[in-house]
């Protein structure tokens, strides 16, 4: 086994392709990932995140492109890149008419894990599963049965961890307290790859990749790809913003028109040309208008409208 190497990169790679029936899914994909990062990987529906994921850990051969994961070539070395990865899937794959510690007992048999009562002991101590040791799995409610299924990837003490949409369908509480635990566990030296829609998931991320169409579009912190969106963004409150909304798309200078709860965030890449479009209804009876700073929810709307359309 190779030793890790503090402030080293987890992940280098380039030109990373891939095609399935002769649809190209990535396309020259490439990216460095510093040890104990969470790296958000963002974009539509069909656009290439978790096969770009998949290739990044080993799990999938590249057609073309190349480079290393934890200082292993992902074209030569995929077993030992697997050997260290913890991979969370959407949907729950555990059994569930096994308990929990039964679970945990199972997932570190097929890993081979040395001191597995030990072993299985601490990850239930790690997620707070101790008093539930003996529940069955199945009867768990989701945000439980998301601990259980971090507990299982991270049993065999990974290096990197894989986690493709992994609070879908669970509880804010529950959600809040997955990503405290997974911030607590990057602060060690756990790198941590994450597919995510919710922007606030997002935000919690150190560094954010944005996908379309296989394609990397945009990368940097939340605030980087939110300064680099370019645009100019006013919200409006009051009566009659539904109504508001149809007038105001398609105006020329006019790039987005965005429902935020009762309000409306009406965006433009060019200044000038947003306060020019929307002079006309900034003295309208009801309303309220107030320029905003843009918000990486408005970014992401924006890149989703510049990118090509993808088929799930």
């Amino acid at each position: 086994m190779r030793p890790s190497v503090a402030g080293s990169l987890a992940i280098d790679v380039t030109g990373l392709s891939k095609s399935f029936g002769g649809k190209r899914v990535v396309d020259s994909f490439a990216i460095s990932v510093p040890r104990g990062t969470i790296y958000g990987f963002l974009g539509p529906n069909g656009s290439g995140k978790t096969t770009t994921i998949r290739m990044l850990c080993g799990l999938l051969i590249p057609e073309a492109g190349g480079g290393t994961c934890l200082g292993f070539d992902l074209r030569h070395e995929q077993a030992a890149i697997k050997r260290r990865v913890g991979y969370m899937t959407q949907r729950f794959s555990l059994y569930e008419e096994l308990s929990i510690k039964e679970n945990l007992d199972f997932i570190a048999r097929v890993y081979g894990v040395p001191q597995r009562k030990h072993a299985v002991s601490e990850a239930l101590a790690g997620l707070g599963l101790s008093d539930r040791a003996g529940q069955l799995t199945g009867t768990l409610s989701g945000g439980w049965k998301q601990r259980l299924a971090l507990a299982a990837c991270l049993i065999h003490r990974p290096e990197l961890l894989l986690l493709d949409e992994p609070t879908a369908g669970v509880d804010p509480k529950a959600r809040r307290e997955f990503w405290d635990h997974i911030h607590e566990l990057a602060a060690q030296g756990l790198t941590v790859l994450v597919s995510t829609h919710y922007m606030d998931e997002a935000e919690r991320c150190h560094r954010l990749a944005y996908i379309a169409d296989g394609r990397l579009l945009a990368q940097g912190t939340a605030a980087e790809i939110t300064r680099k969106s370019e645009l100019s963004t006013w919200q409006v409150t009051g009566e009659g913003v539904a109504a508001l909304a149809k007038e105001l798309r398609g105006t020329r200078g006019v790039d987005m028109v965005v429902p935020f709860g009762a309000a409306l965030h009406v965006s433009g890449v060019e200044q000038s040309a947003l306060e020019a479009a929307i002079a006309p209804y900034r003295d309208r009876p009801g309303l309220e208008w107030r320029r905003i700073a843009s918000g990486l929810e408005d970014a992401f709307i924006r890149l989703m409208q510049e990118a090509p359309s993808a088929a799930q």
